[in-house]
């Protein structure tokens, strides 16, 4: 079962920056341990990327590294992503 982990989102609309991403990860029917990354402009399918690492530590390592690649966000594209909730998502 897949489990997720975080929704996040960059919305800076004088720069024209709408963007969403995901990231969840947990064992596929096979037993296989996979991290779902999920990432696009808000309103868009956007693009999933599913990684395959050989037990939990590793997908939480993987998860770990995407989380912390995400507080780049500042200087990459010039704003921050925010932690949004279920709550949040009819907003």
């Amino acid at each position: 079962m897949i489990t997720p982990v975080a929704y996040l989102e960059a919305r800076d609309p004088t720069h024209n920056v709408h963007r969403a991403y995901s990231i969840a990860y947990g064992q596929d029917l096979f037993g296989n341990w996979v991290v779902e990354t999920t990432y696009g402009r808000i309103g868009s399918k956007g693009r999933t990327i599913v990684t395959v690492v050989n037990n939990e530590d590793e997908a939480l390592k993987h998860v770990q590294k995407a989380l912390k690649r995400r507080q780049s966000a500042p200087k990459r594209i010039g704003v921050a992503y925010q932690i949004r909730t279920l709550g949040d998502l009819d907003q």
